[in-house]
């Protein structure tokens, strides 16, 4: 058995009806490459195939009333690929908004915790077209957060796809094992003993990062500062109902304007985001005059020993949405984004990690509890969820099927309603966008500002 780690089961124990936290992508398949051409059952087939080299598939959680640590995974001998693997078709006509809906409704249910947390839906009708005669499909996976994380979710997207059409299925790979009610409840005693261990971990790493914080912001080279976003409309307590928009760059675009002001990918990314909600939220009449502020995930895989599939820090990002020039917002925030990389550097990389993993797990639920009934559910904190991911040049494949676009989904919290995560593949820039229909119901208007936003950059070169 594989015990989660506090960080990992944080992310079970904060979930709600209104808040489920799965991470969820949308791929658009060119069906013509397939071998023997398309069908739902090939395409099962081929999944089938490979589960043996996804443990991640293949684990699901474990506990007994002993148990006086978090969760396990362990291997479900009995796992039922029928029930995982779904098929659906859009309405006519199968465009771009016919999508968003359905799969903001799949979006939007909380997975079953009794079985292995994922699910894949084969989605047909884009564009009005049978894939049997070569019209594409889309494929969406769900999978929880405390399962993956992006960089995880990133791998576990590379062992489903392939180089070639038809490759053969990789390698096997051992899962999690099983674990019985008493060796689930024997190792959590000695964890639960041994937890205060981790304080002697935590709390050297807490002062220096409290005090190296102050010196940075009396130098004026700390990160922007938590809680001092302005209130936008994503800035409420939300429902479980999500929205979905999307779009597509050429990541060449995005490299020429990376090349001639001297910045990284990365700086045009969040200056694509700035100029977006910059020009969607003026759109609306609801500009803030104070800029938003970002919180952007950092993986830490390779910088960290401890246990648990995600590995997350990150920064707090002042995306300088109060400068009009395009040019001008993106070299501020270059350099905003350097001084934040520079801060979040300084911080030991598994701090956060280290904090969640000395607390027991009834605290949690005292954390939330908390939370629930404070200001901080409604006072944001930031005002967006920002994250870019850099996946392989080359083109994938699917199930056979050639991936013409992958649009990646993060969750979204209380007072946190907005989450934007953009994922380079294959020469594109795929830029995926969650929300709450609570909150807004125009989401395609922001989706539509990140290629306005690049034609600006384009032309001032």
């Amino acid at each position: 058995m594989e015990r989660l780690s506090a960080f990992d089961a944080s992310l079970l124990y904060s979930e709600s009806s209104s808040v489920p936290l799965h991470v969820s992508s949308i791929a658009e398949l060119d069906t013509t490459t397939i071998p023997g051409g398309y069908s739902f059952e090939r395409m099962r087939d081929h999944l089938e195939s490979r589960l043996q080299a996804l443990p991640e598939l293949r684990s699901k959680l474990a506990n007994t009333s002993f148990n006086l640590d978090h969760p396990v995974w362990v291997e479900d001998p009995h796992l039922d690929l029928s029930y995982h693997l779904r098929r659906t078709a859009l309405p006519t006509p199968g465009g771009r908004v016919e999508l968003s809906e359905v799969c903001g409704r799949i979006a939007s249910a909380p997975l079953d915790r009794s079985k292995p947390l994922w699910e894949m839906w084969v989605i047909e009708g884009l564009n009005g077209t049978d894939p049997r005669h070569g019209g594409p499909v889309a494929l969406m996976i769900k999978v929880h957060h405390a399962a993956v994380d992006g960089v995880s979710a990133a791998g576990l997207i590379s062992k489903l796809c392939d180089l070639d059409p038809d490759a053969p299925p990789p390698e096997p790979v051992a899962g999690p094992g099983g674990g019985s009610a008493l060796e689930i409840a024997a190792d959590g005693l000695v964890r639960a003993i041994t937890r205060p261990l981790q304080l002697v971990r935590a709390v050297p790493e807490t002062v220096s990062t409290v005090l190296g914080t102050i010196s940075r912001a009396r130098r004026g080279t700390a990160m922007a500062a938590p809680f001092t976003a302005p209130p936008t409309v994503f800035n409420a307590e939300i429902t479980s109902d999500r929205v979905l928009a999307f779009a597509q760059l050429e990541l060449d675009d995005v490299k020429r304007v990376k090349n001639h002001f001297g910045v990284k990918v990365n700086d045009v990314v969040m200056a694509l985001c700035s100029g977006a909600l910059r020009r969607y939220l003026s759109n609306r009449g609801e500009l803030p005059d104070k800029p938003l502020l970002a919180v952007v995930p950092a993986s830490v895989h390779d910088k960290s020993d401890r246990p648990g599939r995600n590995q997350l820090s990150g920064f707090f990002c002042n995306l300088k949405t109060t400068i009009e020039d395009p040019v001008q917002r993106l070299l501020a925030i270059a350099e905003s984004s350097s001084r934040a990389k520079a801060h979040s550097a300084a911080i030991a990389p598994t701090l956060l990690v280290d904090i969640t993993q000395a607390l027991p797990p009834a605290m949690f639920g005292v954390a939330i509890e908390l939370m629930s009934h404070t200001p901080l559910k409604h006072t944001p904190i930031h005002n967006a969820v920002i994250s870019n991911i850099c996946g392989p040049e080359a083109e994938l494949y699917a199930m056979g099927a050639r991936i013409t676009a992958m649009y990646p989904f993060g969750p979204i919290f209380h007072g946190s309603g907005l989450n934007i995560t953009v994922l380079s593949l294959s020469g594109k820039l795929n830029v995926g966008i969650i929300s709450c229909g609570k909150l807004v119901r125009d989401l395609w208007d922001l989706a539509d500002c990140f290629e306005a936003e690049l034609k600006e950059l384009l032309a001032a070169l």
